[in-house]
């Protein structure tokens, strides 16, 4: 019995035999929400940890063709997305391997609205997108962080263009994000309608996050694609590849 303690003793003591003491209940067991001046937790050689290059579209495409692969690719950076039925809801219209996105607790910014639904494929590029290029290029080009990423939402039962008679939206997949603008840590809010076409350094920010979602999604349309993209970046995370 006294070399039975004797072990243990030296056990905790080394902290080599695990956790001996359980979580008390109802303690959360959940990855840690990331505060602002703390530096996130990285997941090592993780896909979304990963700086966007030319590359980067053929790895997300490889890494979320299969919802269990992608789950763990968002999992392994603190993602949180809670996967739903697959559901068919009109001949165009549905949702396979979705989900609904929450935090990210690797990143600061936050979406608005929250929990949007999508295809777990989108939520991975979103991912990487809001990491290595919304924030990063805010506070090189605007001097400040992201709070918040602004959209005009992702899971719509409709036509391209809303158009009657054209092929059904990836919007009708939940496999397309419309994104606004942000509202900086300083209260400054950037939109597509207001900054796109300025010189300033909110539209060099546009610019440069359209120009990095080009490399991350397979189709990114802008204002410079028509008027219907006036107030908005269309970013879908499928297999086309337009960049405009």
């Amino acid at each position: 019995m006294r070399m039975s303690l004797a072990i243990v003793v030296a056990c905790l003591a080394l902290a080599g035999c695990g956790r001996l003491i359980p979580d008390a209940p109802g303690q959360a067991t959940g990855p840690r929400p990331y505060l602002p001046g703390q530096t996130p937790a990285r997941s090592g050689d993780a896909l979304i940890d990963r700086p966007i290059d030319d590359g980067t579209f053929g790895r997300l495409q490889r890494a979320t063709a299969e919802l269990q692969t992608c789950e763990a690719v968002l999992g392994q950076a603190r993602v949180t997305f809670s996967p739903t039925p697959d559901r068919v809801n009109s001949e165009t219209c549905g949702l396979a391997q979705a989900g609904v996105l929450g935090p990210d607790y690797g990143t600061r910014a936050r979406m608005a609205p929250a929990s949007p639904t999508t295809t777990c494929a989108l939520a991975a590029a979103i991912s990487v997108w809001r990491r290595q290029s919304v924030e990063p290029a805010a506070r090189e080009i605007l001097g400040v962080g992201v709070d918040q990423i602004d959209h005009m939402g992702v899971y719509a039962c409709r036509p391209v263009n809303n158009q009657a008679g054209k092929r059904p939206s990836a919007h009708s997949r939940a496999a397309a994000l419309d994104f606004a603008g942000v509202r900086l840590s300083d209260g400054r809010r950037i939109t597509v309608t207001n900054d796109w076409n300025t010189t300033t350094p909110e539209g060099r920010f546009l610019h440069r996050i359209r120009d990095d979602a080009c490399k991350v999604f397979g189709t990114t349309l802008s204002p410079d694609y028509n008027a219907l993209h006036a107030d908005h970046l269309h970013l879908e995370a499928e297999n086309g590849r337009l960049c405009r």
